[in-house]
């Protein structure tokens, strides 16, 4: 290690510094200078901010469902990406007078990119000890001007408090306007479905499945009467021809009793009546009509009786059984016909109701589906109503200002400190890196090491380089014409700058905003 040391050439190094000096002091000193103008030169810029508070709804949410369901911090999102639009921050620096202080008119695209590098929104959560925390918004904005930035961020409050009224407000209007769409839409095919259902059932009243078991009882009860009739029937026919038989061959009739065929009749009536009574009750119309035949029918024998006690004359004992006989005939052809087309009718009825039924149903499923969105879309109308009037009454979730913006003393840029700080470290490194850039490209032989190096062989001995008279001064003279020449010159050039193109004062007044990072213009 000392080996080490003792080979290092600190006469040498000490005479490069010595003349560097001069170069590494003036680079130093004239960034050093040039980094404290800049820091005192730089204006000062004010950041005035404004307070905004998420209140929880006054309402309870288990009480009164809220219609707008995004959280504040989606909302306040919403709000930013309105308000950084071009359309609106134009408008903003224009209503304000943002840059009213400029000289020259700035693009639209650079006024759009300044006014959104300049505000800002902070979101701070605030412990309660609860569990949850209130919810904090600030709203900043940097200006030169304290008042400005101050009515800057008010007027961005204002936006943001009145764009937040209306966005929930808006919401809730539309919510209540499409539930009432829908109950109107929802009644309207109710109404016309509870129509053709109505129509349905008055098409095809006697084909309905809700009297098809009262049907199917009538045919059952027709077709047992038709069979009766039928008997009946065969039995007369059976007996008038005896009794013509027996006139015919005897010339009299046989007594077969003291019953007469009006009252066999009445009998079988009378029977009938029973076995009808024991299936349907007594206003049914079966056995309204047997009970009326069967006082008809005692209305007759009781004349005739009264006839016959009188001893009035008549027709034959024959002709009276036989017009009696066809008299019941003719009935009973009738009744069938009328049973019979009445068993058709309950044929085609009953066998038309399974499809009536489908097509019933189908309509009932129809309605009751229809009938529970009707009933759904009115409770969330009422529920949207209701959501609405919190919103207008401001009994939602809302924003409130917690504290507006005042004009704010201190500024908060530029850090001249730093910016000096850096302007001199700066001049040290760039001034001890243009000597080793010098020492770096300087090839020529100055120790007689570098010597020994580049002939590969041990000199006897080195003779240092020897000035002759006046040549130092020729050489410092030299020097100095040529500062003057490139001072000389590089004050033409930036006289000629200054005249005739842009002025110097703006071209420093802009590089000083690009130092600025173009925050505010």
């Amino acid at each position: 290690m000392g080996a080490g040391l003792g080979d290092i050439d600190f006469r040498f190094y000490a005479s490069i510094v010595l003349r560097r000096l001069p170069y590494f002091l003036a680079v130093a000193a004239f960034l050093a200078a040039a980094g404290i103008v800049i820091a005192y030169l730089l204006p000062p810029v004010y950041r005035a901010s404004a307070r905004i508070l998420v209140e929880d709804p006054q309402i309870s949410a288990d009480m009164v469902r809220p219609t707008v369901s995004t959280n504040a911090i989606a909302q306040l999102q919403v709000i930013e990406q309105e308000i950084t639009t071009r359309e609106n921050l134009l408008a903003l620096a224009e209503r304000m007078n943002v840059y009213a202080a400029r000289k020259t008119k700035l693009a639209d695209a650079d006024i759009v990119d300044n006014m959104r590098s300049r505000i800002s929104f902070e979101q701070l959560q605030l412990n309660t000890g609860e569990g949850r925390g209130a919810t904090i918004f600030n709203v900043s904005f940097e200006a030169r001007d304290p008042a400005l930035a101050a009515r800057v961020v008010n007027e961005l409050v204002t936006f943001i408090l009145n764009k937040n009224m209306n966005l929930r407000t808006s919401r809730a209007g539309d919510t209540m306007q499409f539930f009432d769409q829908e109950v109107k839409r929802l009644g309207g095919i109710l109404t016309k479905l509870e129509a053709q259902i109505l129509d349905f059932k008055n098409a095809n009243k006697e084909a309905l499945p809700d009297s098809l078991d009262f049907r199917r009882n009538q045919q059952s009860t027709q077709q047992e009467r038709l069979l009766l009739l039928e008997r009946e029937e065969a039995g007369l026919r059976t007996r008038r021809t005896n009794l013509v038989q027996m006139f015919e061959t005897t010339g009299k009739l046989m007594n077969a009793g003291p019953v007469s065929p009006d009252q066999q009749m009445l009998q079988d009536l009378n029977r009938a009546l029973s076995e009808q009574l024991a299936i349907f009750a007594e206003g049914s119309p079966n056995v309204v009509t047997l009970q009326t035949r069967i006082a008809a029918l005692q209305k007759k024998i009781q004349t005739g009786q009264d006839e016959k006690q009188n001893g009035k004359a008549g027709p034959s004992e024959l002709d009276l059984q036989l017009s009696e006989i066809d008299e019941r005939l003719a009935f009973i052809s009738r009744e069938r016909s009328s049973i019979t087309a009445y068993l058709s009718e309950l044929e085609k009825s009953i066998a038309a109701t399974p499809n009536n039924e489908t097509l019933l149903n189908s309509l009932e499923r129809q309605r009751a589906n229809i009938q529970t969105q009707y009933n759904l879309m009115v409770a969330r109308l009422a529920e949207a109503s209701a959501g609405e009037q919190i919103e207008i009454r401001s009994k939602g979730g809302r924003f409130s200002v917690v504290e507006p913006a005042t004009a704010p003393t201190d500024p908060v840029s530029p850090n001249r400190k730093r910016i000096a700080g850096l302007g001199i470290a700066g001049g040290f490194a760039c001034g001890l890196g243009l000597v080793v850039l010098l020492e770096l490209l300087n090839r020529s032989i100055r120790r007689p090491s570098e010597l020994a190096q580049v002939l590969q062989a041990q000199p006897l001995a080195t003779i240092p380089y020897i000035w002759v008279a006046g040549e130092k001064q020729d050489k410092h003279r030299r020097m100095a014409v040529g500062c003057a020449i490139a001072a000389i010159t590089s004050f033409i050039f930036l006289a000629a700058l200054h005249f005739y193109r842009t002025p110097l004062r703006t071209v420093f007044e802009a590089f000083l905003v690009a130092l600025d990072s173009s925050r505010v213009l």
